[in-house]
């Protein structure tokens, strides 16, 4: 049973920034990072309390069989920015407490400001991950398969990486000329002051 921590750190940054590749870094040192993506799908599988919450939100046809229906769910999401909210509302605050309760101290999540997750786990650093518009551009096509136009959507429909930098303790370069391993060095140091 692993004890827990109240020291809590969060990593973040816009989609193409490479902070997945950040949180493997971490992990190869032995620092295990919860994924708040991963964890939100988990618990709209396994957590009845919170099927049931988005039942009563979305309608009881949105769960077949115990199994998530997404497409209901997109519909409902794209419907209204209200709906969208109103969806946030219930499994943000489900994904805080279940990383309260999992003994991690890192976090990852790609939405830290937007989803108001800062604002409902205490971190005591916030680390950004940043790389060069082109690059981002490059990585999502690349991974996802689809055009710069698409990419650029993409990257413009979240939050400025600009913003992401103002509102973290430390930020990471990752445009895969820097030196990530002194990187990674300088924040753990910059963690023990």
């Amino acid at each position: 049973m692993n004890q827990k921590s109240n020291r809590h750190f969060a990593i973040t940054g816009g989609i193409g920034s490479g902070k997945s590749f950040v949180c493997q870094q971490l992990e190869a040192r032995g620092i295990r990072v919860y994924d708040c993506d991963q964890a939100a799908k988990r618990l709209m599988r396994t957590d009845e309390k919170l099927q049931h919450n988005l039942c009563q939100l979305v309608g009881e046809e949105l769960y077949k069989d115990h199994v998530l229906q997404k497409h209901i769910l997109a519909e409902y999401l794209l419907t209204s920015e209200a709906n969208k909210q109103a969806v946030n509302n219930i499994i943000h605050p489900a994904v805080a407490q279940d990383f309260l309760c999992s003994g991690y101290e890192w976090l990852e999540s790609a939405i830290l400001f937007e989803s108001g997750f800062n604002k409902r786990v205490v971190f005591d650093t916030i680390v950004c991950v940043v790389a060069p518009r082109a690059t981002r551009l490059q990585r999502i096509m690349q991974r996802d398969g689809i055009s710069e136009e698409r990419a650029a959507e993409w990257i413009d429909c979240q939050m400025s990486q600009e913003e992401m930098e103002q509102s973290s303790d430390f930020v990471i370069n990752n445009d895969g000329q820097a030196d990530l391993n002194r990187q990674l060095d300088q924040l753990l140091s910059f963690m023990n002051t």
